[in-house]
């Protein structure tokens, strides 16, 4: 897949992967609205994300964010004043550590957006000029506040699914993260659009799966050793 390009991935589905961050960001076109998923990583990133979106559809737009990682947040204003749908505790954490974020990782010209429409588990389904959307929360897994977005036969996973490099676990739930995947699956009918990294299937999605299944077995063994060592 050729970076900072569109790919049609199902009928007027499409992705966006970025050379930064290797990040995809997705676009569903309806008949008189679209679809935003994730908006980069600055205002900056998101105005030239909105500019490219522009070559493919005039419509007015509506943000999701999948989770509140910054790389999938912080190019919220480019889109203001437009919807900016996540789960209620997604846009609970952007407020909270929103701030700090952007401290750390802004460019000093960005303007914390937090989601202005939120919903409560398990899913909230949206009309996009005419095409039935579903944002599901199917668990804890990379974040507590993990969406995975439904059009069609295509999966936008954010990064409870990532092609490009080792799942992260800085705020992850690794004995969770298993189950939550093995939601997924049945989901997994066409394309799986991973947070980072190439376009991926079911068979990627089972495999990550078995992986994050292993590290969360390993967890448990270690800290029954611990729990043992500390009983003497």
């Amino acid at each position: 897949m050729r970076f900072d390009e569109w790919r049609e991935v199902g009928d007027r589905i499409f992705v966006r992967r970025h050379t930064s961050f290797d990040l995809n960001v997705g676009l569903v076109v309806g008949t008189d609205a679209c679809l935003v998923i994730d908006s980069r990583e600055s205002q900056r990133a998101g105005m030239e994300l909105a500019r490219a979106i522009r070559t493919i559809t005039p419509a007015p737009w509506a943000v999701v964010n999948t989770h509140a990682h910054y790389d999938h947040f912080l190019g919220n204003a480019a889109f203001a004043p437009a919807p900016i749908w996540a789960l209620d505790r997604c846009k609970e954490r952007i407020v909270a550590s929103g701030p700090a974020q952007l401290a750390t990782f802004g460019d000093g010209e960005t303007t914390l957006v937090p989601p202005t429409d939120t919903f409560a588990p398990p899913s909230h389904d949206l009309d996009v000029g005419g095409r039935p959307v579903a944002l599901r929360h199917l668990g804890r897994g990379h974040t507590d506040n993990d969406i995975v977005v439904g059009v069609d036969d295509v999966i936008f996973a954010g990064d409870l699914v990532e092609q490009g490099a080792p799942p992260s676990f800085d705020d992850a739930y690794p004995g969770e993260w298993p189950a939550t995947l093995a939601a997924l699956l049945p989901l997994c009918r066409g394309p799986v659009v991973p947070g980072h990294g190439d376009v991926a299937d079911a068979t990627f999605v089972r495999d990550q799966q078995a992986v994050l299944g292993s590290v969360a077995h390993l967890s448990r063994e270690e800290a029954a050793h611990s729990l043992r060592g500390l009983l003497g």
